[in-house]
Order: structure tokens, then C-alpha cells, then sequence
């Protein structure tokens, strides 16, 4: 049976998602290139070698960078990081990265269990030798911060995961076993995602010691069913793997690394020679249970990852197991390869069966057999039968048919866990996508957006052929969007290498919630032949809300609005150009276009807080607030272009001026029409007397131009027109605006009632328009989004040379010039990238057409680490060096200097002599800098920020209280939140400074 059925999926489980820190393998990547090259990662430690007891054995496989960790990403202080086992801490780093491989690292993800194990390293004992040099820290500090119990609630609480968080406890079968309890969960319907694994991490370099017949190889290599063998290797691992159900998987587009049809778990009881025996009844049983759940015939496995720890007792008993479970294999018509990657990477405990099971799961992703190494004769004392055989060299998959292969992991104790998997369905290829895609990343500071592209970067210039829809999908919707964002537009692969290296800067979002985008709709002028048609071709929502004006206002202009922006030949763009070139239907023309990308933005939850127009785009402003109907606005401003077409010749020219200036300079039949910043003035009036004003401003070095609209607008010349223009606003239902409006006629925000009134619109078509004092407002609060809805990008122009204008406020435009030979998709997706960085959220579905995409592994958050690691307790009897070999580091303590140096951060605020008397806050900040790990604390850093917690609170609460005699709660420190603000109030309640002897230690 297959999983091609479609009954069967309910019943089966995809990994999603892999993460995994090995020795000589920071990454599941560079672990399986280890695997299938046969590098044996298991590091001789010669330093380690004694001549004087030559039974320790110097081998171990090292976990480059166990000490280090992102304290600050995960909201920990440098103090809590420093006592917090390194276990913990590197199996919430896998996890947060293991659910961004799976494409599910962003707040929207299902709900979520954890199911994780540790195992027991020291670390605790280490802390605990120097608990008299960690101020603020007691026995129930130090048991949560390096307790197994807490492997899994970390997880949960640090990733906001709500499912059940366990963790789990059967030695070397721990990760295993979680693989298996999260798999349950899954097909209960506890969760709908589910991170499972494990993690073994010594922070010292244990002694490993060698003894006849017991675990440990005598010469540091692990030899897994070889007639040489004799014992394992220790070895450091992480691995963390997110399973989800396979039809939710499948739905979704989630890449599918392989499915587990079945798995079971049970205990030898006592049939054994003893409580650390193993059992071939016990294992045998657990397999076949294993099988039969995943409805599979024992013929059809094509491999086996065993426990396989080259022991002299575990092998043998272990391949019994396996041949009583799977009989005879008369049907076969391959070999089922054994394998162990413990002759890789050493026996990782809790970890082990994690390593195994990740190896498993590329061996059916990519059906490739990595050699078992050493391995060059079979164990005498093992019958391997005609069902099995040990590769000693990397192969292809052995069986014709579904690759389906079984993980084994056997535990101290006898807890058994045996996992059968099998390669993934064939996936749907997404559909080819010739449109621009918006791809983004982001970091908790500039420096982690930088890396993010550089690594995103670098990845697709080794894949070019990844599908960039995708990529863009599973970044806006399998990732946190962080404050610190970086964004490109790109049509293929090699161009987004291209920006992601060169071409864009890190921005800032202003605010952890939406954006505040004013939309600005600019008037007549920009309007050019072909303007929007790749929106129109490519962008449903846009070319029903286009054609919803254009059919409104059909009769009113005597033609089709689509023939002249969307000319169908060559030949008929020269008409179509002279048509829109006229103002009755220029204007509606641009306010069509103008609505349609309006609503497009909201069809991708892009919604203005504000709006504002000039002149004509005023129109489109009061129809996005809702003061007019669509069609009723279309229909009005086609009646506004008619009956300003039948006034007399007119123009308008823009004179670099001040107002004051202008108006010295004025002709008697010029007036000013519009007024757009300090120096920014447009004249208007009849067309000849406008042009000769600007030939004699051009004669006197000022800078003049006529614009390209035909008409004297906001000028005594409109007039006439008024009375008729006052009927036909009656006759239209005007609304309260649901948005407030910024009106170009006051500069001011409009009246919500005034708006409605016929008056304020007959008033709109006269007065001078006063852009520059709508951009006073707009510009007086910082970190506003400014949208140029265009067409072109007059307004973001005039709003980016405004004075007012510092950088603080993004302009955004969302069309391009007419003159600009770019694709009109491109600069509307790098406004909407734009907007994103100031902390918008589109809606990324609707985004992408709700077209289905999928999932794929891509880079993970790139982690700003830090050294966090005590030193081993004197005597202890582990290695003088820790497997990260970096410098140790406390955080500040109590005293003239921390108990050991840490030299990358600078030396604690010195208290002062016995006879000097410390400033409250001096005293304060020293407390901080003890309490969280960081000894130049400035008096304004927030405590949240630096990882306090309430906890935290609670000790430097009780401490303040008894230093300064005063009653102070932990909610007054976290409400105060930095030491600055605790100062006062603790100087309001009347405290003092004191003497270096009434400081107490902790």
C-alpha cells in the first residue's frame, strides 16, 4: 500500500521542516554532504591524550559553538543565557530555524507541539560551583534555567507555540520517541504542527573512557558491525524536525522531505539479562508493531538506519531483532542496507535517534545510501541472514518501487522506538510565473537584514532554477517580518542576486502594527497612452475596477476609456494620445486609473489612514473615503472635464517661485492655480498671456515651464462655469468620508460635514489649490507612509523636495514616469515593498492572485551570537577546554571586577571606595548590569530590552528594598522599565546613596 491513495493521507505524517547542529556540520546541508563524501567527523583530540592512563580515550565528536547563542533575538539577558544549559538554548535556535525551513517560522503558523529531550550534561553542576559569583541568582533560578523539564515549555514559550509542549526522557531512544509522541499528537488532533527531536551538548570536553567489553572504542572510531569492532564515540548533537499531517501538508504546499507511515514504541520489560541489557524480543516486537501500523510488508524496505553503536552485545542483538521482525524476505528483490550514523558523527545520546532519523529522511528524499564507514568485514557474531547487508560505501537506493526505509533507536532501560518512512508523493510544480516578484527579509538590527540578504543571495546564485514566486511566497508568509527590513523586486533569480547584494538599503519599520499610509492622488497631467496596461493584463482586481469607470462614464465622453489608455494597434496610438491629451477625457482617464489602483492595494490589504488629492485628484481621494459612490465620482468628474473644456483657451505653468514673489511678478489675467511648497508655484490663465509670462520669467533666469494641461484651472476663467457645475454636484448623494481627507482647498483636514456640501466642491474647482500646506501637515509626523498613487510621481517629487521633508517619512510612488523605460509592475511592487518596510502588512495571498504556491527551504534568520559559558567546576574532571573554543564569559557580578573576565564586553561599573557614597543611580545600574548580564548599562536602556523579565523584576525589587530602605514592588520596576526612571522613584520614596559595605551581594 501507498500513500497515492488518497484515503491514506489522513493516516500519515510529512516532514516539513529540518534543523540540526552535528560535529563538523553547523547545518542538515553540510551534514548530509559529510554523510554521502564518508567524512568521518569525529575529532582526534591529541591535547586530550594521557600518557599516564592511556584508557581515556582522546575522541569526541565536537559541536563547534555549543557556548554560543542570540540571547538578545530570543529576549534573554546575558545572565540568563549564561546559566541557561546550552542545550536548551541551541534546541530553541534549531527550532525557531527548523519551523523557518519548513516555511512556517512567521505568528500565522497552526497550532504547534513540542516534543523534545536533553540529556544530562553537568551544566547545572557547573553553575552551581559558582552561584556565589552570579548575584540575583538562587536554586530555583538556576533549576529552570538547566532542568530537562523545561526543554520543551522554553521552546513553546520563547516561539509563542500553543500545542502541548512535553518533554521527553528515555536516553538514547529520547528524540525518537518525541518523533513518535508528536506523530501521535498530530493524528489526535492535538495540534496541527509539531517540532520533535533532541539534543545532547557537553560544554566541556568530557573524558571518555575506555574499558573491556564495555561502550567506549578503544581508538576513537565507532566500527558498527564490523568484526572490528568495540565499542562507540561520544558525540554532541541537535536536531529538530517539523511534522505535520500529510494531507495538510500536501494542501498547503509544503515541501515534503519524506512521510512516516508508521511508528511504535514499547519496553523490553524483562526480557533481558539486565536493567541496561538489551532485548531482541523488545526490539523485534517494536519493529513489527512499527510496520504493521504503517501497513507496510517488511520486503519493501529498501534500508535501515540501526541504533548500530559497534558494541560487542548491541549489534548482535540488535540485526537478531531486526531479522525476526522482518522473516525470511522471500518476495525481496534487493538488499535492505544497514546503516549507522554513529560511525559519522559518534553516539549523540538523546540526540542519537534524531541524527538517525534526519539521516533517514534524505536517504528516501534523495534515495542515496551514505557509506556505513570503517566498515570492511561483517561481525562473526552477527547473522545478518539473506535479508541484510552493510554498505561500506555510498550507494544508490537498493529496490525498485517506493523507497520506504525504518529508523531504529534503543534505549538504557529498554525503551525501544523503531519509525518506518517513505519518500514523499510527487509534488505539484508551481506553475511558471513571468511576473515581478517582491522578496524580503528582515533582522532585529541592520546588521542581521544585511546578512539575511547576503545569505539569501548566495543561496539562489547556487540555485537558479528556484522557482522565484515561491521563494518570494515562503519568505512574505514562513517568516517574522522583524522592525529592520531589507526588500527587492526581481523577475528572475540571477537579477535578485544581483539587488540582494547591491541594490537596496536596510530600512526601519516604524511600528510593530500597520503602517500610517496617507494616499496622495495627484491631478491631470501625468496621463499618457499604454499607462497601467501591465496592471490592466496582469492584475484582475485593477481591470474590474478600471472597467467598472469606464462603462460609468461611456456616454458621458463618447468613447470607450479603454481604447485610449489600452490602444489595441500602433497605428491607433497617435488618436489615442491627441484624445487623452484633452481634458474631457483626460480627466476621467486619470481618475479611472487612479480608483483601480486604489482598490488593487485593497484587494492586498494596503488601505490609507488618510488621503489627500490636488486639484483632479481630489475627486479620486473623496471616492476612496467614501464621500462619493464609484460610479457617481467617474460620472462627476467626466461632467467636470466637459464643462471645463468649454471655457476659454487656457494653460498652466509651474515657476520656481515663492507665492509672495510670484504674485509681485503677475500679469492682471494670471492668477496663481496652485501653490505646492515654498518655492513651488503654478500659474494659470488664459493660454497666451500664460505663455508669454514664462518666456519673459525664462529671459530673467527664472525657471518656468508650461504644463501639459489645456485648460486655466483654479483661475477666473472657471467661472462660468460654476452655476452649471453647482447643479450636477447636486444631483449626486455625497457621504460622510469613512477616512479622514486632507483638503488641497484649505490645506487643512476637511470637514467631515463641510466635504458633503455642494459649495466646498464649487469652491475646490476655483480656489488656488494649496498643496504645500497639505504637505505641512503630512509632513509634521514622523514615520508616515506618503503614497504617490500616480499616474507618474508628481506629488512623491514635490513632497520629497518639501523643507519639511527629513527622511523620516517614506515617500512612495506607485507609477513611473512617463519618460521611464521600467515595468509599471515593478515600481507598484517596490511601493508596496516600501510600504511593507514601514510596517504595513499586505495581504501576501492576495498578493500573489491567490494562485497556490508552495513552501521551500530557504536560509534561516542569520543568529547574532554571543559566548555564554561558565567554566567547568575545579575538580570536576572535565576537559580544560569547552567544546566552543571561544572565551568564557559571566555577566557583571558584585566587587571591583567580575569573577571571570569578560573581555568583549568591558569591566563593570567600578563601585566606589568604603569611604566614598555612590549615587543612587550608580548603585542601581550596577544592580542592573549584575542582574542581566551587561556592565555598561546606560541609565536609559530599557529594561525589557535587555532581557529583564519578571523574575528579573522580583530580585532587584527584594534588593532595592533592603539597599535603600524603601518599599518597592517588582511591578515598580517593571513599570519603570529603565534605571533612570527607577531612580526617581526610588528618590521620591526617599532613598539615599550608600556606603560600598551596605551593597549586598546578591
Amino acid at each position: 500500500m501507498t500513500h497515492d491513495q488518497p484515503e491514506d493521507q489522513d493516516a500519515l505524517v510529512a516532514v516539513v521542516g529540518m534543523a540540526g547542529r552535528f560535529p563538523g556540520a553547523p547545518s542538515v546541508e553540510s551534514f548530509w554532504e559529510n554523510l554521502c563524501a564518508g567524512r568521518e567527523t569525529i575529532s582526534a583530540l591529541p591535547d586530550q591524550a594521557d600518557p599516564e592512563h592511556p584508557e581515556y580515550v582522546p575522541a569526541y565528536g565536537v559541536l563547534e559553538g555549543a557556548g554560543d547563542f542570540d540571547a538578545a533575538y530570543f529576549g534573554l539577558s546575558a545572565h540568563d543565557a549564561l546559566i541557561t544549559d546550552p542545550q536548551q538554548r541551541l534546541l530553541l535556535e534549531c527550532a525557531h530555524e527548523a519551523l523557518e525551513r519548513a516555511g512556517h517560522g512567521g505568528p500565522d503558523r497552526p497550532v504547534t507541539g513540542v516534543f523534545v529531550g536533553a540529556g544530562n550534561n553537568g551544566y547545572a553542576e557547573a553553575v552551581r560551583a559558582r552561584i556565589d559569583e552570579l548575584p540575583f541568582l538562587d536554586e530555583w533560578r538556576l533549576r529552570q534555567a538547566t532542568a530537562p523539564d523545561f526543554a520543551g515549555t522554553r521552546i513553546a514559550y520563547h516561539l509563542n507555540l500553543t500545542g502541548p509542549a512535553l518533554t521527553v526522557q528515555t536516553a538514547c531512544s529520547t528524540s525518537l520517541v518525541a518523533v513518535h509522541l508528536a506523530v501521535q499528537a498530530l493524528l489526535n488532533g492535538e495540534c496541527d504542527l509539531a517540532l520533535a527531536g533532541g539534543a545532547s551538548v557537553v560544554p566541556y570536553l568530557p573524558r571518555m573512557r575506555y574499558t573491556p567489553g564495555g561502550i567506549v572504542s578503544a581508538d576513537g572510531h565507532c566500527r558498527a558491525f564490523d568484526a572490528d569492532s568495540d565499542g562507540t564515540v561520544g558525540a554532541s548533537a541537535v536536531g529538530v524536525v517539523v511534522l505535520r499531517p500529510l494531507s495538510d501538508a500536501l494542501a498547503d504546499g509544503d515541501h515534503v522531505h519524506a512521510v512516516i507511515r508508521g511508528s511504535a514504541v514499547n519496553n523490553d520489560g524483562r526480557h533481558k539479562a539486565g536493567f541496561t541489557a538489551p532485548s531482541v524480543v523488545g526490539q523485534a516486537e517494536v519493529i513489527r508493531a512499527a510496520l504493521e501500523v504503517a501497513g507496510v510488508d517488511p520486503d519493501q524496505v529498501g534500508y535501515v538506519e540501526a541504533h548500530g553503536t559497534g558494541t560487542a552485545l548491541g549489534d548482535p542483538i540488535e540485526v537478531a531483532a531486526l531479522a525476526r521482525a522482518f522473516g525470511p524476505g522471500t518476495k525481496r528483490h534487493g538488499p535492505c542496507l544497514l546503516g549507522s550514523v554513529k560511525t559519522n558523527i559518534g553516539h549523540a545520546d538523546a540526540a542519537a535517534g534524531v541524527a538517525g532519523f534526519i539521516k533517514a529522511v534524505l536517504c528516501v528524499e534523495h534515495g542515496v545510501v551514505p557509506a556505513t564507514l570503517h566498515y570492511r568485514r561483517p561481525n562473526p557474531d552477527i547473522d545478518f541472514s539473506s535479508v541484510f547487508e552493510v554498505s561500506g560505501s555510498t550507494r544508490a537506493w537498493p529496490t525498485d518501487g517506493p523507497r520506504i526505509a525504518g529508523v531504529n533507536a534503543l534505549g538504557v532501560g529498554g525503551t525501544n522506538a523503531h519509525v518506518v518512512l517513505e519518500q514523499a508523493p510527487p509534488s505539484e510544480t508551481s506553475a511558471p510565473v513571468d511576473r515581478p516578484q517582491l522578496l524580503m527579509v528582515s533582522g532585529r538590527t541592520p546588521e542581521a537584514a544585511d546578512a539575511a540578504a547576503r545569505r539569501l543571495a548566495d543561496h539562489l546564485a547556487t540555485r537558479p532554477q528556484t522557482h522565484l514566486a515561491d521563494a518570494a511566497w515562503t519568505l512574505q508568509t514562513g517568516r517574522t517580518h522583524h522592525i529592520h527590513r531589507r526588500f527587492v523586486v526581481a523577475g528572475d533569480t540571477q537579477e535578485a542576486v544581483s539587488a540582494l547584494r547591491t541594490g537596496t538599503r536596510t530600512a526601519r519599520a516604524g511600528a510593530p502594527s500597520d503602517a500610517e499610509q496617507v494616499f496622495l492622488f495627484p491631478g491631470q497631467g501625468g496621463q499618457h497612452v499604454g499607462m497601467t496596461a501591465a496592471l490592466y493584463d496582469g492584475e484582475p482586481a485593477f481591470r474590474r475596477h478600471l472597467d467598472e469607470v469606464a462603462e460609468a462614464v461611456a456616454g458621458h465622453v463618447g468613447l470607450d476609456l479603454r481604447e485610449v489608455l489600452y490602444p489595441r494597434t500602433e497605428q491607433d496610438r497617435p488618436a489615442a494620445a491627441e484624445k487623452l491629451a484633452t481634458i474631457d477625457v483626460g480627466q476621467p482617464a486619470v481618475f479611472a486609473v487612479q480608483y483601480a489602483t486604489a482598490r488593487l492595494l485593497a484587494s492586498w490589504a494596503l488601505r490609507p489612514s488618510a488621503v489627500t488629492g490636488h486639484s483632479l485628484g481630489a475627486y479620486a481621494a473623496a471616492c476612496v473615503a467614501g464621500v462619493f459612490s464609484p460610479v457617481d465620482a467617474a460620472r462627476l468628474v467626466a461632467e467636470r472635464g466637459r464643462l471645463l473644456g468649454t471655457v476659454p483657451a487656457g494653460a498652466m505653468a509651474a515657476v520656481r517661485l515663492p507665492e509672495e514673489d510670484v504674485v509681485r511678478l503677475l500679469p492682471g489675467d494670471v492668477t496663481i492655480g496652485a501653490v505646492n511648497g515654498p518655492g513651488q508655484c503654478t500659474v494659470t490663465g488664459p493660454a497666451p498671456s500664460v505663455a508669454r509670462f514664462t518666456e519673459e520669467l525664462t529671459a530673467r533666469g527664472i525657471e518656468a515651464r508650461v504644463l501639459r494641461i489645456a485648460t486655466a484651472g483654479h483661475s477666473p476663467l472657471v467661472e462660468p462655469i460654476a452655476g452649471r457645475f453647482a447643479e450636477v454636484i447636486g444631483t449626486v448623494p455625497r457621504e460622510r468620508p469613512t477616512v479622514p481627507v486632507l483638503s488641497d482647498t484649505t490645506g487643512s483636514w476637511a470637514d467631515p460635514e463641510k466635504i458633503r456640501t455642494v459649495e466646498y466642491w464649487v469652491r475646490h474647482l476655483r480656489r488656488t489649490v494649496r498643496f504645500g500646506e497639505v504637505l505641512d501637515v503630512l509632513l509634521s509626523t514622523p514615520d508616515r507612509v506618503l503614497v504617490d498613487v500616480g499616474p507618474g510621481r508628481t506629488l512623491a517629487t514635490l513632497a520629497r523636495q518639501h523643507p519639511r521633508y527629513d527622511g523620516k517619512q517614506a515617500v512612495v510612488h506607485l507609477a513611473p514616469h512617463p519618460a521611464e523605460q521600467v515595468s509599471e509592475t515593478v515600481v507598484l511592487l517596490t511601493g508596496v515593498g516600501e510600504v511593507w518596510t514601514r510596517g504595513a502588512r499586505p495581504d501576501f495571498a492576495a498578493l500573489h492572485g491567490h494562485r497556490p504556491r508552495r513552501r521551500i527551504p530557504l536560509p534561516t534568520y542569520p543568529f547574532d551570537k554571543r559566548h555564554h559559558l561558565v567554566p567547568p567546576p575545579p575538580g570536576s574532571g572535565a576537559g580544560d577546554r569547552p567544546t566552543a573554543a571561544a572565551p568564557c564569559s559571566t555577566p557583571a557580578v558584585f566587587g571591583p571586577a567580575p569573577a571571570v573576565p569578560r573581555p568583549d564586553a568591558g569591566a563593570a561599573r567600578p563601585v566606589p571606595p568604603a569611604s566614598g557614597r555612590p549615587s543612587v543611580l550608580d548603585t542601581v545600574l550596577t544592580a542592573f548590569a549584575q542582574a542581566l548580564g551587561y556592565p555598561d548599562i546606560d541609565p536609559e536602556d530599557n529594561f525589557f530590552d535587555l532581557g529583564g523579565d519578571s523574575l528579573t523584576a522580583t530580585k532587584l525589587a527584594a534588593w532595592a528594598a533592603t539597599t535603600f530602605h524603601v518599599p518597592l514592588a517588582a511591578s515598580d520596576v517593571l513599570r519603570s522599565q529603565t534605571a533612570a526612571a527607577l531612580v526617581s522613584l526610588l528618590h521620591q520614596r526617599g532613598a539615599a546613596p550608600v556606603t560600598a559595605q551596605e551593597v549586598p551581594a546578591s
